[in-house]
């Protein structure tokens, strides 16, 4: 399949790197510029945000939640019949309050709505390190799952199918307005779980709650890494750290 991938961080360049490993056509793009992408080191072909969108079937927007709306104009010009995925999270400590989700509305239904287009709420609940080194060809009972929403079902089965590929099951989370129960502070939140578990954890979530345990997980971080250079919390700590709190 051909990709776009705007976003060089982190998630967007794993992604990146594993659709190009499947043998697929990527490329990918800095929102602030090509030059962004200078000495880096990419699996996918290095684009201006304009190039990425063309002659593609899936675009993949991995950006900060705070950047979206900047980049409406470009997506203006994406055909309808690309397949739009989003993979951000809303931290206010990093995007600022956005003032329509504080008062409850859904993230990717914000994003939506900054966009003008339909979308794929995918590879949001899965931790870098877990995206990169956890997936597997085989599917064994413990086999990660990661949940995708989405209004369009043909649209939400592509992207299952490309998740799948790139080593992990898939739940099917609902509508748009259904992601609410992937975000930052939900039991299906970067908690490693397989597709069994995941599906239980997604009917856990309360709503109201969510903030609050994204916010208390963000503390319990800061304070075990205040003033300690030496501590290095490893991967599992992580996990453990959020299945912990989560689900309290």
């Amino acid at each position: 399949m051909r990709f776009g991938i705007i976003g060089a961080g982190t998630i967007g360049t794993i992604i990146s790197k594993k659709l190009v490993e499947n043998g697929h056509d990527v490329k990918i793009a800095d929102a602030r510029g090509i030059e962004r992408l200078e000495g880096k080191e990419l699996a996918g072909t290095p684009v201006s945000v304009e190039d990425a969108i063309k002659n593609i079937e899936v675009l993949i927007i991995s950006l900060p939640i705070k950047a979206l709306p900047s980049i409406r104009n470009i997506i203006n010009q994406v055909g309808e019949e690309v397949i739009i995925v989003d993979t951000s999270n809303y931290y206010p400590y990093r995007d600022g309050k956005i003032e329509e989700i504080e008062n409850g509305m859904v993230e990717s239904v914000w994003v939506s709505n900054q966009l003008g287009r339909p979308i794929i709420k995918a590879f949001n609940n899965l931790l870098a390190h877990t995206l990169e080194n956890e997936g597997t060809s085989e599917s064994p009972s413990e086999r990660i799952a990661i949940t995708i929403a989405g209004n369009d079902l043909s649209q939400k089965q592509v992207i299952m199918d490309v998740a799948n590929e790139l080593g992990f099951d898939t739940v099917d989370s609902g509508s748009l307005s259904d992601s609410w129960r992937q975000q930052p502070g939900t039991p299906a939140y970067c908690t490693e779980l397989t597709k069994d578990e995941l599906t239980k954890a997604l009917k856990k979530a309360n709503k109201e709650k969510a903030p609050l345990l994204r916010d208390k997980s963000m503390e319990r971080f800061a304070e075990l890494l205040a003033g300690k250079k030496e501590v290095e919390l490893s991967h599992k700590d992580f996990v453990n750290i959020n299945r912990e709190i989560y689900n309290s």
